[in-house]
């Protein structure tokens, strides 16, 4: 089935590609003067040939499997679907049976069903790959025989290459939109559980709430304040770490370095990048929190075996890249001819940088930095390696804490109730990390609007 699919998706439309350009090239073997060049009439082709099936079979996919549940449900038993008390379960038992997942033995009815869905699921299938093929040839002979030299094959791939960008822009908005609306939706939830200004301006973070009536445990205490302190703590120890090493290299690699230098540094400081945070965790609890707890007992301070400083010192190691690439790109792109005037007016090369390129390349470095402080908000695995999972109320570095994303993850793991004030609590906190990082986004975007003008 998979092979049939691929071929309709992606042969048929390669073929149609080929045929379309070898007929546009012989019209101009023939001395025809072409519109557009037989590259496009090709594409063209190809585009109606591929896009049609393509949707087809989504849309296909997609309405396929729930209209199947509800004609194999209303196939069942009136006596059975009556005393069913779930359907969804029931529904999934009888997917597991039909996909030869059996635990135990299940009852006549859901065998038969599962019989008939797959017999019926079978039929659709085939049914889609005839209907995706029909719709891929009928494109491939209509949009050939429309082929001419006075065609504008160009104006219409382009036509097509606009409206699946558009496509795409509304997807990531509606993306972004549908996540925005969850996390109001179950926080509006929470805050009719928790009032907010115990969320935002409590001191205490404690959300640990009895499951059953007969337990022993505390009402919770939802004051979130320790969570955006540490989370604030972890970020900025990152930053002081990242944001001086990224800009000094790129500098250096833009301003100082030899080409092969160039070529074999910037590589390998861009190599932090892909290694995988939980790597980055390891090396933050077995290397540098120990080192620094030796380090702290050698001068008379008590360090915690996770602090923040050890999780924050190694997360900053991790977003080096994203400040030194960006960084270093933003300082390539400034226009030779202002280091040039800057040079001639009498300015050393120090003088140039401070005065003139960094000023210049200000919009580049300052997003760099913005992904970097968005990624440090946004890192999990380090910190519940090297920081630890309790919030505690401190600026001391030396000492263990907990941010936000961590807790995030902690409060959405267990068995408690979706709808209790522990789970709906992590919307609480997702919804205070989006706002954080759309006023970093609004604040950054000002910065480099005021310092943008003078260089227009």
């Amino acid at each position: 089935m998979s092979l049939y699919l691929l071929i309709i998706v992606v042969g048929l439309p390669l073929l149609g590609f080929i045929l379309a350009r070898r007929r546009a090239s012989a019209m101009v073997g023939a001395g025809a003067a072409l519109h557009s060049l037989p590259d496009f009439h090709g594409a063209y082709v190809a585009a109606w040939t591929g896009i049609p099936s393509i949707l087809l079979v989504v849309v296909w996919v997609a309405v396929q499997g729930p209209l199947l549940d509800q004609a194999i449900f209303a196939t069942l038993p009136d006596a059975f679907r009556a005393a069913v008390e779930n359907r969804g379960l029931t529904l999934a038992e009888i997917h597991s049976v039909a996909d030869g997942r059996l635990f135990g033995e299940p009852a006549p009815e859901v065998r038969a069903a599962a019989e008939r869905l797959n017999t019926w699921a079978a039929l659709s299938n085939w049914a889609m790959v005839a209907v995706a093929a029909a719709s891929a040839v009928a494109g491939l002979v209509v949009t050939r025989s429309r082929l001419s030299p006075e065609f504008r094959a160009r104006h219409g791939v382009e036509r097509v290459l606009s409206g699946l960008m558009v496509v795409c822009s509304t997807i990531a908005v509606l993306t972004t939109l549908g996540i925005l609306l969850s996390l109001i939706f179950e926080s509006i939830r929470f805050f009719a559980k928790v009032p907010w200004y115990e969320f935002l301006f409590g001191l205490n973070w404690e959300p640990q709430i009895a499951i059953r009536a007969d337990q022993v445990a505390g009402a919770g205490a939802f004051g979130a304040v320790p969570v955006f302190l540490g989370t604030v703590v972890i970020a900025v120890i990152a930053m002081l770490v990242a944001t001086p090493i990224g800009l000094l290299s790129a500098i250096y690699l833009t301003e100082y370095a030899s080409p092969r230098f160039r070529a074999v540094a910037k590589p390998s400081l861009e190599i932090l990048a892909g290694i995988p945070t939980v790597v980055y965790g390891f090396f933050a609890v077995l290397t540098v929190a120990p080192a620094l707890r030796a380090l702290g007992a050698s001068v008379g301070l008590d360090v915690a075996p996770n602090s923040a400083l050890a999780a924050g010192a190694v997360m900053g190691l991790m977003i080096i890249p994203f400040i030194s690439s960006l960084s270093d790109d933003a300082l390539a792109a400034v226009p030779q001819s202002l280091r040039d005037g800057s040079a001639a007016l009498g300015a050393t090369k120090s003088e140039t940088i401070t005065k003139v390129l960094l000023p210049a390349a200000l919009p580049g470095i300052m997003g760099g930095a913005l992904l970097a402080v968005s990624r440090a908000i946004g890192e999990t695995m380090i910190v519940v390696m090297a920081a630890g999972l309790i919030a505690k109320m401190t600026l001391n570095p030396l000492e263990s804490v907990t941010t936000v994303t961590v807790q995030i993850v902690t409060l959405l793991i267990g068995d408690t109730e979706f709808d209790s004030p522990k789970t709906l609590a992590a919307f609480g906190l997702g919804l205070v990390l989006f706002v954080i990082t759309l006023s970093l986004n609004v604040l950054a975007l000002r910065i480099v609007q005021k310092y943008r003008e003078r260089y227009d």
